[in-house]
């Protein structure tokens, strides 16, 4: 039997983009970028791929991307589809809410994974590039009853256990968990794949499965976040340049010692 796969993904503005270049909507905490600066899939998540194709490579496994978002970039999204994975579930959800809330993430996601079918190995990010909160798969662990391993740098799968390297602060630890399970990967995996032309040119053929909450059987009420933002905001920073002069260059030089000094800096 092959061992069915599902890697959350998650379509987030690119973060290497300029400062500069971020907006935020006044009133509605939204960000916003030019329309010239197209996103992108979560680095992590991204990593989580790599990971599963390479269990792919190892043994006949299937591999099922899904995402939950809204305005999604099929040239973004279906990369998924141009690096290996067998199949791509998108999950739109129309409605003018923010993803910070990482419960009503969990939630969605996890009714969307028991709707795909069944599952041996659920791979995602260790966090997401956009709110940073790496909360999401241990809610989904604790929605379906998983164990969850995080920080993993390898995964090795024997039989119905899979064997995770655990990247650690000071080292690594090896830990083995029973399947199915839910397991976050971590960048010391490895650079993930390119995808070949002849992925992208099949990806560009195959179209994604479509969701929205109500297909999942999912309420408004159950999908109403407890939490509230109360403000998002760009830091400002600004510095100051005093220029310290002399008669030559000695002078200047004695100048800036003794003003120096007056700041108790030296």
């Amino acid at each position: 039997m092959p061992l069915n796969i599902i890697v959350l993904i998650k379509q987030v503005i690119d973060p290497d983009i300029p400062t500069a270049e971020f907006k935020i909507e006044d009133g509605t905490y939204e960000v916003t970028t030019p329309l010239t600066i197209p996103p992108v899939i979560n680095g992590f998540d991204e990593n989580a791929l790599e990971a599963a194709l390479r269990i792919k490579d190892a043994q006949e496994a299937t591999v099922t991307a899904l995402s939950l978002g809204r305005n999604f970039s099929m040239d973004v999204v279906k990369k998924s589809l141009s690096m290996g994975a067998d199949n791509l579930i998108l999950i739109e959800d129309i409605h003018a809410r923010s993803d910070f809330d990482s419960s009503i993430t969990a939630k969605i996601v996890s009714a969307a994974i028991k709707k795909a079918g069944k599952f041996d190995l659920i791979l995602a990010g260790r966090q997401a590039s956009d709110w940073d909160n790496a909360q999401v798969p241990q809610i989904i662990s604790e929605y379906m009853d998983l164990p969850c391993v995080t920080l993993a740098k390898s995964i090795d799968i024997n039989g119905n256990n899979a064997t995770v390297e655990r990247q650690l602060p000071d080292g690594t630890e090896i830990v083995q968990t029973p399947l199915p399970s839910i397991i976050t990967v971590s960048n010391e995996l490895g650079q993930p794949r390119y995808p070949t032309l002849r992925g992208i040119m099949s990806a560009a053929r195959r179209e994604p499965t479509l969701w929205t909450p109500d297909d999942l059987g999912l309420s408004e009420f159950t999908l109403t976040s407890r939490l509230r933002l109360t403000d998002l905001y760009i830091p400002t920073s600004s510095t100051a340049c005093e220029i310290i002069t002399g008669e030559d260059a000695a002078a200047a030089g004695r100048n800036l010692a003794l003003r120096l000094r007056e700041e108790n800096i030296i």
